[in-house]
């Protein structure tokens, strides 16, 4: 695990410091080594975080020959068998590291090695002799990559900060995303809010050379329902193939320890930790003193029943507001989801006792854990009445006052991509124009119209399925979990986003993920080792008390100083923003869309005021 850094000189700026100054911004996601490499092309940068072969693993690593040189960020877990593969080909080793096993099989496989590589990663190969740069994402999206390209200049990152080191770095704003950040509370493409800063996509690798960037998607999810196997069969293969990935995400040199929330998800990868290890487990869990927003009671019982330590903190008011800014700046991107912030203290806290630590992301989009994908199931049912009856049924709808169920009606007559939650997650598009300096007119389903596409004949819970593991999962869930967690330099693993875990879970028909009441059901089903409270725990809505901390007069002032600054104003209307807030410390509900202004203004301040 490290970060790293790197430019292709293009006859720029060449001196050591630069790159050292790029790498040493992000510290916090290698404090133990560091490690550089240059020639007349190109200058790497390596800030490690020892995990495997701590005193043989450090990089950058090069070629016997001299021909080639990788940095990398991750972990390969299946990096021994890859190894023993290259050793029967005569490959020879110097270290025990995963890093030298990606590098050598890119020699023997080529482009071929990514088919192979079961982990989480970005990583970057040079080849010095027919001078193009040759890197790769993992097929999740759980490890970054940015990369900076403009009139020549080639800059890439696991962090866009590294960036700003760079004298030849132009930072320019492109507020022309603020009102899809709005409606999403992230930014669900390539670009970013820098100019010509862009994420490479997951399950995409890329090339660089002569000048000229070229990418290609190496690997697709795509279901693949296997409807002839039964419930027990998908449950039994389901338990067996879980219990493998987590075995393979324990691989480690040092202690691995277990985020645990109370959740069946988290509590899934806890309990096999302990079954598989002899000795202490160390568990960590967090959440707020006001106990009627916390789980940490759930989380206590559990760890009690099945025998883990479980170590609590709790989070403040005081705590969740100073920590703002410096949540924001290790985001690299505005991203307004208030459950970043335990996260960022969960982490702060395990990285006391730990380096490592797994957890239970992925478990809601792999096997059907959130609302909305139950709401698409009773509109699956729905969606057996005629077209014209459902059209009907929704013009009434409309034309009533609001009652329950009356959503459902209108859901009905309207495409899944229109009745996908995320896109107007906090904002419409027709409403956001009320707090916009700008008026907007760009539709946000534009972001995510292609992986809609995508999944032309699918049934329409898993098409919505498919989107969130291409939008929610990797542009929040991960890029929360990387960030807050790297932060703190701790490693956060998750076993449910295994490339074997995957390739079953597109197999497993949909009313065996949710019926329109239960939720995870094949998972709920292939957890029968837990206690049966935990299994039966239903998937809630994320809870803070934030709505009522708004209210109280220190961080209500805190909001309103942001809200009236001067800057604020240059992207939104004082008077109506103000307004949100007063009306909401009057009692009307509007906590998500004060936050997601609220936290553009502080990555703002960040990014482009303070630095």
């Amino acid at each position: 695990m490290c970060g790293f850094a790197g430019y292709v000189k293009n006859g720029a700026i060449d001196h050591e410091s630069t790159i050292v100054a790029m790498t040493d911004t992000m510290i916090h996601r290698g404090p133990d080594a560091d490690g550089y490499y240059q020639d007349e092309h190109i200058a790497l940068g390596f800030r490690r975080l020892s995990i495997i072969d701590i005193d043989g693993g450090n990089q950058p690593i090069t070629s016997s020959n001299g021909r080639y040189t990788l940095v990398f960020n991750g972990e390969i877990y299946n990096f021994a068998e890859i190894r023993e593969d290259l050793i029967q080909k005569g490959q020879s080793f110097k270290t025990r590291s995963d890093s030298e096993v990606l590098l050598q099989g890119y020699i023997a496989y080529g482009r071929g090695i990514l088919d192979k590589l079961r982990g989480m990663y970005s990583f970057v190969i040079w080849d010095r002799q027919e001078k193009e740069l040759f890197g790769a994402r993992d097929i999740f999206g759980i490890k970054p990559f940015y990369y900076y390209h403009r009139d020549g200049d080639f800059f890439f990152a696991s962090e866009a900060k590294a960036f700003l080191a760079h004298p030849d770095f132009v930072k320019e704003l492109d507020r022309s995303y603020l009102g899809d950040y709005l409606c999403y509370e992230y930014l669900p493409c390539q670009d970013t809010f820098f100019k010509n800063v862009r994420k490479l996509l997951p399950g995409f690798c890329f090339a660089y050379k002569d000048g000229v960037f070229t990418s290609h998607e190496y690997f697709k999810i795509q279901y693949n329902i296997d409807h002839s196997k039964s419930f027990a069969y998908y449950q039994n293969q389901l338990r067996s193939v879980l219990r493998k990935s987590v075995s393979a995400h324990r691989i480690s040199d040092v202690e691995v320890g277990c985020f645990l929330s109370g959740g069946i998800d988290s509590s899934v990868v806890a309990y096999q930790v302990g079954r598989d290890r002899t000795g202490g487990v160390k568990t960590f869990s967090a959440g707020y003193a006001e106990k009627e927003y916390s789980e940490l009671d759930d989380a206590g019982e559990f760890a009690q029943a099945v025998g883990l330590e479980n170590i609590q903190n709790t989070v403040t008011a005081d705590m969740f507001f100073d920590s703002g800014g410096d949540i924001q700046y290790h985001l690299d991107e505005p991203l307004s989801n208030p459950s970043q912030v335990p996260l960022y203290f969960l982490c702060k806290n395990a990285a006391k006792y730990v380096k490592v630590v797994l957890s239970g992301e992925g478990a809601d989009e792999l096997f059907g854990g959130y609302s909305l994908f139950q709401a698409e199931a009773n509109q699956a049912k729905f969606s057996r009445l005629p077209a014209v009856v459902r059209r009907l049924l929704a013009g009434a709808a409309k034309r009533l006052p609001h009652f329950k169920g009356r959503n459902f009606l209108l859901n009905s007559a309207v495409d899944p991509i229109d009745r996908y939650r995320r896109i107007k997650y906090i904002w419409n598009k027709d409403n956001r124009n009320q707090v916009l300096r700008d008026n907007i007119t760009s539709d946000p389903k534009r972001l995510v119209q292609r992986y809609w596409d995508e999944t032309e004949g699918l049934d329409s819970v898993s098409a919505v399925q498919y989107a969130d593991m291409k939008v929610w999962m990797v542009f929040d869930i991960l890029q929360k979990a990387d960030r807050m967690s790297m932060a703190h330099s701790l490693e956060l693993r998750v076993p449910f986003l295994d490339r074997e875990v995957l390739s079953l879970a597109l197999k497993i028909p949909p009313n065996f993920r949710t019926d329109g009441r239960r939720s995870k059901i094949i998972l709920r089903a292939a957890a029968e080792e837990l206690p049966p409270k935990t299994r039966r725990m239903k998937k809630v809505a994320f809870v803070t008390p934030l709505a009522k901390w708004l209210r109280q007069d220190k961080y209500y002032e805190m909001v309103r100083s942001e809200f009236e600054s001067g800057y604020a104003a240059e992207f939104f209307k004082t008077d109506a923003i103000l307004d949100l807030l007063e009306q909401h410390k009057k009692g009307k509900e509007n906590m998500m869309k004060i936050w997601g202004i609220y936290s553009f203004l502080l990555w703002y301040k960040e990014y482009f005021i303070k630095r």
